[in-house]
């Protein structure tokens, strides 16, 4: 489950995390805006990613805990991996994080960060997730940069997973897989449909074979709209699950076929509960490993 944190009362969101930790789903994961997305109106709520998945840390006992994904460019490396190794601690050992580039251009420049261009976002992301992936497994971590500089930095106490995974997530066909590849021990794709999928998965397998790594040593998931019943997708469909029961369990096997590791229904309010309880009791069974 993707359940950003976003148009949504805290109780709504306590009852998403709640109805996920206590039926049998894996993962449930925040994201990380400063607005709504889509952009309607500012004015929306949309609380912060870290004290999100704090809270999400807290009120959960089973699930995986994520975030799809942190902006590199909103908190220092550091910042975000001592975050990190806290909201594991706070679980028990049971987060992940999850790291992209950013794209809501609106926050990024309402909020004081600029918009740099997409290659220099990519640029400063793969410093980030240099320094994250040190602090998170070595002893002690200097790196000289373009962008950050960190000297002789010691994160204590370690994460309570010796091997906090990492994610790197986002579209792109050509960049991400590669950062994937080379930092990574995750890969995420948003709203892709199975053939766009199936591409990305063939660039990330060529991109670790460029870098030594073996395509199995990554976790890999997509994210897909979650629109069972009668409501229409609100974004494109080809990366939504949309209709009955069998309709869904359909396109939840041909996301299979592809050799994808996991696959976030992304909820967006209001929450269809009645859906939701449809997918747990119809679909889940089909797939559930076990």
């Amino acid at each position: 489950m993707h359940a950003g944190p976003q148009d949504l009362t805290v109780d709504e969101l306590t009852r998403l995390w709640r109805t996920a930790d206590e039926n049998g789903f894996h993962w449930v994961s925040v994201w990380d805006h400063f607005y709504a997305n889509p952009l309607v109106d500012r004015h929306n709520p949309c609380f912060e990613g870290v004290a999100a998945m704090s809270a999400l840390a807290t009120l959960t006992r089973n699930v995986q805990v994520g975030c799809l994904v942190f902006c590199a460019l909103f908190r220092s490396p550091g910042l975000l991996a001592k975050a990190a190794v806290t909201v594991d601690h706070l679980s028990g050992g049971r987060a992940q994080i999850g790291i992209g580039a950013g794209w809501l251009e609106e926050e990024f420049r309402e909020f004081g960060y600029g918009f740099p261009p997409l290659g220099r976002r990519l640029d400063q992301l793969e410093e980030a997730l240099a320094i994250i992936r040190s602090l998170l497994r070595d002893e002690e971590t200097t790196f000289h940069g373009d962008y950050y500089q960190v000297e002789g930095a010691v994160c204590a106490p370690r994460p309570v997973n010796a091997k906090l995974p990492i994610w790197v997530g986002g579209r792109g066909k050509v960049r991400t897989p590669v950062l994937a590849a080379r930092y990574a021990d995750g890969f995420n794709m948003p709203y892709l449909p199975p053939e766009a999928v199936t591409d990305r998965l063939d660039r990330l397998a060529t991109a670790c074979a460029a870098e030594g790594r073996g395509v199995s040593e990554l976790q890999t998931s997509v994210n897909v709209g979650f629109y069972m019943g009668d409501r229409a997708p609100e974004v494109d469909p080809r990366g939504c699950l949309t209709g009955s029961v069998q309709a869904v369990v359909d396109r939840v096997g041909e996301y299979q076929e592809t050799g994808i590791g996991g696959l976030n229904i992304a909820l967006r309010p209001p929450v269809d509960w009645d859906a939701l309880e449809l997918f747990i009791d119809g679909v889940m069974p089909h797939f559930q490993a076990g």
